[in-house]
């Protein structure tokens, strides 16, 4: 009782059997059928040296000897890949015999002070003797403390019974250096949970027997199920303490070191970072080869492109600035966009360089690769402060093509946001770039220039734009009001001060000036959607009846939206409505085809989706707006996936309407209008002025135009863990979509008819691989999910008497889903061992249903169409 840490007795040997084992499995599995390994051995221990000034301070020396590798679960001999194999045969000669030269470890009350090696010992082998000695650490007093073994800098926490010790470490406390990235979206991004405890029992005032263990659960949030777990279990047990070896005389630990053996040096007991090479890895261009026919355009629907995608940027991320040009440099027009979205998503400074390079915005004929280039940019998983300073310097010099200056500074204003939402707000890259787009803003004149900036704010959601935006929301013209006011809407209802409401409601109730129907109802939704008070929702009620024909149907769709969907706000409607002269016969009898519906489309226990669609007409039947948003979402995240906004106005002549109040001066446009993933692209026109839609028209071949395509990387988590018993972990999920989005608008004068179709086809690949790397022996698990689907949506309109007949459609396709579950252990020389199991099945097509008027409508839209087809003759 003389020490508060564990004492050897002088002159003996004790004796100890150690393992150490590692499994690897899905996180439910029991561990019987893991993959994994044990190291096993004999561990010799000796009291060096005591301090004769301080009984509390030894000297120990630890032996590793008779080693032993084998399978950690029961195998049959044809699936054990150690079999047959001596230990000598599967470390190397070389390890081993770094393996078994001694380590000495000063230890003062408990606690290793000093841990002395071989200097230029293998970081693999030298791992290995630190999780050994990180075991001889520990107090005998119960408390907390800090402490630093192979793990980092820990909190510990110590709770002593009698003879028994248990040490819990706290792992994510651990200062080490890590290396690894998480998702911007932590809906897209995996999770780790880390968990460790040892138990000591002690006997004659040295340990008896250890027993310690150390738990990673490695999750995909959006889907727990895809995750893996890591258990590495060590076991230290005292066999016998025969005499041994009497102790070195000496007064200073260096001397006695000195004594022992000049080559000792002192090293860190944290561990060292070690990547073991690989030895038969293809090179990027033989990569490349090898996936090539998976990215024909054509193909870009399928789960394998979205899977070729994810494997082509791992090995673009290990790759040299020279490999990748030379890749980009020969490969045909086709490929190209392909290799830019790989590329621009690897996020390396090499992979940067290379495309930059590669690139000039001097030229215009190459603009549907740096079209491409800025899209990967702006859905950049963990983007740098170097990404953002490329592109503002890109932005100050010449750039040969309109559409691409105005994608760069829109792509501008996401990266300043999703540096800013990881504290990076204040760097120097994102000070400038904010300065540039208000300041240019401030100053821009033509409504091109103005837009341009209003939707990189749109993107970049700073607090200090919102004055600028309330600004030309109230103050300006259709296109650049409507903008503003869809930006506002973006942000958070918490940065929605009562500035931003009253503006709003002067706009919603026309206080100021005459506004159009797409900016009014923009602010009608940014009033219901930020806690409105009583009073505002109210006096929007009550303006329905007063308000433009189609715009009374849409105001009241949105309110009973509100109450069957229970959105945020319902509550205080409902208490509104209470009120007769809000709530009567001739305010919710309008008639119109507008209409706002929202619903589920999966509702799972990781995430829901939803969708929403409203669409407003003019009084005279014509499109003035379609959206349709869809929104992911768990417990504490949200993911704006994506929206697509089909806008027309002034299309009032071609049929010989009256245009609508406020409206009369607008001139023939149709556009689309794109997010996703939190992302605002630039929009598509589809014509613009009179004489251009009536050239279209003539000529119009329905054919959709394309809005997006191309490959992203959705989900980008990458973590290395280190194992308390020595080898490194790694633990990545990634996550490609391959999309195809399209979007027409066709118009017949002759059936006074008009219909819009949206297309979305999507491929998913997901890749989960969570592995063990020991320089002799690789293992792991590898988990893939693949589905592909396509989500199409059609609005009919028929034109020809009102209220007018709108039908719209929302339709899945039946979908292919598939998963894989693969675990490995493998040898430097190829032998391995795998088990797969999968599950592939078809999930069912589905039609959306939208509101029973919307039912009801489509009945009469296409019994008309049966009609007038067989009375042609």
């Amino acid at each position: 009782g003389h020490t508060t840490g564990p004492s050897l007795n002088n002159d003996k040997l004790y004796k100890f059997a150690y393992s150490a084992e590692v499994y690897v499995d899905q996180v439910k599995a029991s561990l019987q059928r893991s993959a994994g390994y044990r190291i096993s051995s004999g561990v010799d221990v000796n009291l060096l040296w005591r301090n004769p000034d301080n009984d509390d301070d030894q000297l120990i020396k630890i032996t590793i000897r008779d080693v032993q590798v084998e399978n950690v679960s029961e195998r049959p001999a044809a699936k054990n890949i150690f079999k047959g194999k001596s230990t000598e045969k599967i470390i190397g000669k070389e390890y081993l015999e770094a393996l078994q030269r001694p380590i000495v470890l000063e230890l003062v009350r408990g606690k290793v002070k000093n841990f002395y090696s071989y200097q230029n010992e293998p970081g693999f082998t030298q791992n290995i003797k630190r999780g050994l000695a990180s075991l001889f650490q520990l107090q005998l007093h119960s408390g907390a403390a800090h402490e630093v073994d192979i793990s980092g800098k820990c909190n510990t926490t110590y709770h002593v019974r009698q003879n028994q010790v248990t040490k819990i470490k706290a792992l994510d406390s651990c200062e080490i250096e890590k290396q690894g990235f998480t998702s911007h979206n932590k809906i897209l991004d995996g999770t780790t949970k880390a968990t460790s405890a040892t138990i000591y029992v002690l006997e004659d005032s040295f340990i008896k027997s250890i027993k310690a263990e150390e738990n990673y659960v490695l999750l995909l949030n959006s889907r727990r199920k895809t995750g893996a777990k890591i258990v590495s279990k060590q076991r230290l047990e005292l066999k016998s303490v025969p005499a041994g070896p009497g102790l070195i005389a000496g007064k200073q630990v260096a001397s006695v070191i000195k004594t022992l053996d000049s080559s000792y040096v002192a090293v860190p007991l944290v561990a060292e970072p070690v990547k073991s090479e690989c030895k038969k890895c293809p090179s990027l261009s033989e990569h490349w080869q090898s996936i090539r026919k998976h990215m024909d355009p054509e193909k870009l629907s399928k789960a394998e492109a979205a899977r070729s995608f994810l494997s082509f940027i791992q090995n673009i991320r290990k790759a040299t600035k020279e490999e990748i040009l030379q890749i980009i440099r020969s490969e045909n027009k086709e490929l190209l966009p392909q290799i830019v979205d790989a590329v621009t998503s690897a996020q390396t400074p090499a992979s940067l360089e290379a495309v930059l390079e590669f690139l000039d915005f001097k030229d215009a004929s190459t603009s549907i690769l740096q079209e491409r280039f800025l899209y990967a940019c702006g859905f950049a998983s963990h983007p740098s402060e170097m990404l953002l300073k490329s592109l503002t310097a890109k932005f100050k010099g010449d750039i040969a093509n309109e559409e691409i200056r105005e994608t760069l500074v829109i792509v501008m204003g996401a990266l300043i946001r999703k540096l800013c939402d990881r504290e990076g707000c204040k760097l120097p890259a994102v000070v400038e770039a904010k300065r540039l787009i208000l300041s240019r803003l401030e100053k821009a004149k033509k409504d091109d220039n103005v837009r341009m900036y209003l939707l990189a704010l749109k993107n970049a959601l700073l607090p200090e734009a919102i004055p600028l935006l309330l600004k030309y929301a109230e103050s300006e013209e259709g296109p650049i009001s409507n903008v503003a006011a869809t930006a506002l809407q973006r942000y958070d209802p918490s940065f929605l001060t009562k500035e931003v409401k009253k503006t709003m409601n002067r706009i919603y109730h026309q206080n100021r000036k005459v506004h159009e129907k797409t900016v009014r109802t923009t602010a009608a939704a940014i009033i219901l959607n930020s806690n409105p008070s009583y009073m505002e929702v109210k006096n929007i009620l009550l303006s329905i009846g007063e308000l433009p024909l189609e715009m009374n149907k849409y105001m009241l769709s949105m309110i009973q939206d509100i109450l069957h969907f229970e959105m945020p706000s319902s509550k205080t409607v409902r208490q509104v409505l209470k009120d007769m002269r809000a709530h009567n016969y001739d305010r919710f009898s309008k008639m119109g085809s507008s209409s706002a519906y929202s619903g589920y489309i999966t509702r799972g226990p990781d995430v829901s989706s939803t969708y929403s669609l409203d669409i407003l007409y003019s009084g005279s039947g014509i499109l003035r707006r379609s959206n349709m948003n869809i929104r992911i979402f768990d417990r504490n995240a949200e993911l704006h996936a994506s929206q697509v906004v089909i806008e027309a106005q002034g299309l009032e002549s071609i049929i010989a309407a009256t245009p609508d109040e406020g409206e009369e001066n607008l001139d023939s446009f149709a556009g689309m209008s794109a997010i996703l993933f939190d992302v605002q692209l630039r929009p598509v026109t589809f014509f613009q002025g009179y004489g251009d839609l009536m050239s279209k028209m003539f000529s119009a071949t329905g054919d959709p135009i394309n809005v997006v395509k191309g490959l992203i990387l959705l989900t980008d988590y990458s973590q290395d863990i280190q194992l308390q018993s020595g080898p490194r972990a790694s633990a990545e999920f990634l996550g490609g979509l391959a999309i195809d989005i399209s979007g027409g608008m066709e118009f017949s004068l002759w059936y006074r008819e008009s219909k819009t179709n949206v297309k979305n086809r999507v491929a998913m690949f997901i890749a989960g691989n969570t592995e063990v790397d020991s320089f002799f022996v690789k293992t792991g698990m590898e988990t893939t999910l693949e589905v592909e689907t396509a989500l199409d949506f059609i609005s009919t309109v028929q034109f020809s008497q009102y209220p007018f007949l709108v039908c719209m459609q929302m339709d899945r396709v039946e979908s292919p889903f598939r998963r894989y579950v693969t675990k490995y252990e493998r040898l430097p020389s190829g032998r391995r061992y795998t088990a797969r199991r999968g599950k592939a099945e078809l999930l069912a097509g589905n039609e959306y249903p939208l509101h029973q008027e919307n039912s009801n409508m489509c009945r009469k839209v296409f019994g008309a169409k049966s009609d007038s087809s067989s009375n042609w003759f």
